[in-house]
């Protein structure tokens, strides 16, 4: 495992701070670093708050093992997803895992680790709406989460492939499948793994996106910072070891 690199002096860029954690066997304090992770806990089963409140899911294991790898206390702040990239530009947060796609506007913007999971993109609508093709969608609203892959992904949807939809962005899935239920949107554009979801415990209808496959998701940092390196180390290990399939065995499913 590399060990993790930390740039030099009070101006560092990272946010990697100090946490005392006492040895029991000498009674001693070590200072360990504690690396500060942004995450959106709406976005189930990547990462959302179980019954206790605590923040749970796919991203949150894959951040903990990257952590435990590199040595370093994690600490999450959950925070509204399209306020994620500006975290990372003003330096708030070291990395975010929260299903983000790698896009190309995204990369203007941020570093991406390599791509750690490919989910896809689903229509959600309710039970016996009918709807099964882009072109059922002709005329109808569509709820997308803001800032997101899928508010992008249907933009284009309309643009390319003349669909011509309403578009609605609201804040989290959670607030897409009750405007469902309350029959104020029509469908819901999600990720695929999201949507799988909502379906089963919702009992909701849906269709795969039959366009484009969208970019895969990645961890997210600030330009030019020293943790991709490290962190890619990881995922690379993960992948080599099994522990990614591990985490995705766990968390997600392939079945509608």
């Amino acid at each position: 495992m590399k060990k993790l690199l930390l740039l030099a002096g009070g101006a560092s860029a990272l946010l990697l701070a100090a946490c005392g954690q006492e040895d029991t066997a000498t009674g001693t304090t070590e200072q360990k670093e504690v690396l500060e992770m942004g995450t959106s806990a709406e976005f189930a089963p990547f990462e959302s708050r179980n019954p206790q409140g605590d923040i749970v899911g796919f991203d949150i294991d894959l951040a903990n093992y990257i952590a435990d790898e590199l040595g370093v206390e994690l600490k999450i702040t959950d925070m509204k997803f399209d306020g994620l990239i500006g975290a990372l530009q003003n330096d708030r947060v070291d990395l975010v895992l929260a299903g983000m796609s790698a896009t190309d506007a995204r990369k203007e913007n941020v570093d991406f680790s390599t791509e750690y999971n490919h989910s896809g993109e689903m229509f959600v609508s309710a039970k016996d709406s009918g709807l099964e093709t882009l072109e059922d969608l002709v005329g109808l609203t569509v709820g997308v989460q803001l800032g997101t892959i899928q508010e992008e992904g249907a933009k284009g949807i309309i643009e390319e492939e003349g669909i011509d939809f309403e578009l609605k962005a609201l804040d989290d899935s959670g607030a897409l499948v009750q405007e469902i239920l309350s029959g104020r949107i029509d469908a819901a554009y999600m990720d695929k793994q999201v949507a799988l979801g909502y379906i089963e415990a919702q009992g909701l209808d849906a269709f795969d996106d039959p366009t484009t496959a969208s970019p895969g998701m990645a961890v997210a940092f600030p330009k030019d910072s020293d943790l991709v390196d490290d962190v890619n180390a990881v995922l690379a290990e993960m992948e080599e070891s099994g522990k990614l399939d591990e985490l995705k065995d766990k968390w997600l499913t392939d079945e509608q």
